[in-house]
């Protein structure tokens, strides 16, 4: 036992040595490999670091970058922006300049017609003088002459021109009426051959125009309040208006309406619409102003042509030029004594074509010429001229019919009427003026018209009684059948006509009747 005690001490020693040098050897592996595993995380942390650290580098520089080209962008911009306000400006200023220019060289022309003036009235002041001075020589000349005929005539100067007078209506009103008589029976007898022609040239002489024409359009207001609203702060809002629209805007103490005052129809409806928007929409300010007048005109310029299409589709017309078809629809809103142009326009049109067609003309080209007779009055409030005028340029510069052509030249008499066509409109054109109602017409001028018509037939001599009927269209005149012979009925009718058309002004036409009655009468007993 002891032996084997001795034996195995120092195996077991080294055993135990070995086992602890086996666990030192394993933790000074482990430590190692926990050390280098710190010094690869050290370094895999740094170079995560340095990533990073480049990273926000690279990322403020693009930022920095990006605010330095939106900063320049917006200073373009704004200098941009700059530079078109001092272009504007400059623009304004120049306008401004040329007007101050054009007021100060109107001014000096005006002193210098004034000055002129001034000379011809002082010319004229003497020449009416010596005008004057010679005038009194001469009546007291002729006076001294005239005082010596009546001594040796024995006659003053009124009876001897009484007995002139006299002796010669006696002697030619007999031969005037029959002249006139027989010339009345020769047309009858030649009305089969001249039928046509006679028939045109009698329509033509139907009517002369009377009353006048609107330049005034009334917009209603829901309040009074909206006329402070559309005046504005300062009259700001008005002044806009009056500018944007061309018109003159008059509020006064008319409740609950505004005036619209324009010679120029198109600009007149637009300015009315447009106050009718802002007044419905409430937003009134110079900008809105801007896009309501704008958008308005649009819409008018739009309905003009297709007013003008509508009435050549309704006539059944072939094409029209296009400049011709917008005249036509700016007609729409043109009037004339209170008619409107258009359907006054379509009606002589109709009235052509149905004349036309009974005598066997072209009833197209008829329909054609009474459309656009009056198509100056289009554009006559705006070019210098007559509607006649106008309306013929217009034609020829749209390659119309020379028929066309003259009917709009001839059918105010203007200019000769050379064909049947010419004479057919301007009778439609009075016949359309003279319907009832067709023309407005105060009752003022009406009964002024009934009273000189029958003050003019009671002037003449052997007049009973004399009477205005239908509304002025007739005139009844009754003689005495003692001091007027029948001769004399028909030259009294004749000159009663002649001196109606001289000293009147009416619608139409107006029939003179001359009425003699004789009655023999005796009682049987």
């Amino acid at each position: 036992m002891i032996t084997f005690a001795v034996e195995t001490g120092p195996f077991i020693g080294v055993l135990i040595g070995g086992i602890v040098a086996a666990a030192f050897i394993t933790w000074l592996v482990f430590f190692l490999i926990q050390r280098n595993k710190g010094i690869a995380a050290g370094k895999n942390a740094e170079s995560i670091l340095k990533d990073a650290k480049i990273k926000a580098d690279h990322l403020v520089k693009n930022a920095q970058l990006d605010a330095r080209q939106i900063a320049f962008e917006e200073k373009e911009k704004c200098e941009s922006e700059i530079r078109t306000r001092k272009a504007e400006m400059t623009a304004e200023e120049a306008k401004l300049t040329q007007r101050m220019t054009a007021f100060e060289t109107r001014e000096t022309a005006l002193f210098e017609k004034e000055k002129a003036l001034d000379t011809k009235k002082e010319q004229l002041e003497n020449s009416i003088a010596s005008y004057q001075k010679r005038q009194s020589e001469l009546d007291a000349k002729i006076d001294s002459i005239i005082a010596e005929l009546e001594k040796v005539s024995g006659m003053s100067v009124q009876e001897a021109h009484d007995e002139i007078m006299n002796r010669v209506e006696s002697k030619m009103s007999m031969e005037i009426a029959a002249y006139i008589k027989n010339a009345e029976e020769e047309a009858r007898e030649q009305a089969q051959e001249k039928a046509m022609n006679l028939l045109s040239i009698a329509c033509q002489r139907y009517a002369q125009d009377v009353t006048t024409e609107r330049n005034v359009s009334v917009v209603a207001l829901p309040s009074d309040e909206m006329k402070g609203r559309i005046i504005g702060r300062e009259g700001r809002n008005i002044r806009v208006l009056e500018q944007e629209l061309g018109v003159d805007l008059v509020i006064d103490d008319t409740p609950e309406a505004i005036t619209v005052s324009c010679f120029d129809p198109i600009r007149r409806e637009i300015a009315r619409r447009s106050l009718e928007y802002l007044v419905k929409d409430g937003r009134i300010q110079p900008g809105r102003i801007e896009d309501v007048v704008a958008k308005v005109k649009a819409e008018v310029e739009e309905s003009t042509m297709k007013y003008g299409e509508e009435a050549i589709f309704k006539l059944g017309l072939p094409r029209m030029n296009r400049e011709l078809v917008n005249c036509l629809g700016r007609l729409h809103y043109r009037t004339s004594y209170g008619q409107n142009v258009l359907k006054h326009s379509m009606e002589v049109a109709y009235l052509t074509g149905l004349m036309a067609g009974e005598l066997g003309l072209d009833v197209n080209l008829a329909r054609r010429a009474g459309l656009l007779h009056d198509i100056g009055k289009a554009i006559d409030f705006e070019v210098e001229g007559s509607h006649v005028e106008l309306g013929a340029q217009l034609a020829k510069k749209a390659g119309e019919n020379d028929i066309v052509i003259n009917s709009i030249e001839s059918h105010h008499g203007d200019v000769e009427a050379r064909s049947i066509i010419a004479h057919l409109v301007a009778a439609a054109d009075t016949l359309s003026a003279a319907r009832p109602g067709a023309r407005s017409e105060t009752l003022e001028t009406y009964i002024k018209r009934i009273e000189a018509l029958e003050t003019i037939a009671k002037s003449f001599e052997g007049v009973q009684q004399a009477y205005a009927m239908q509304s002025g269209r007739e005139v009844r005149v009754m003689v005495l059948p003692e001091k007027v012979s029948d001769a004399e009925a028909t030259l009294m009718a004749q000159q009663l006509r002649e001196k109606i058309e001289a000293e009147v002004t009416y619608p139409g036409q107006i029939k003179v009747s001359v009425i003699r009655e004789y009655r023999a009468n005796e009682i049987a007993k």
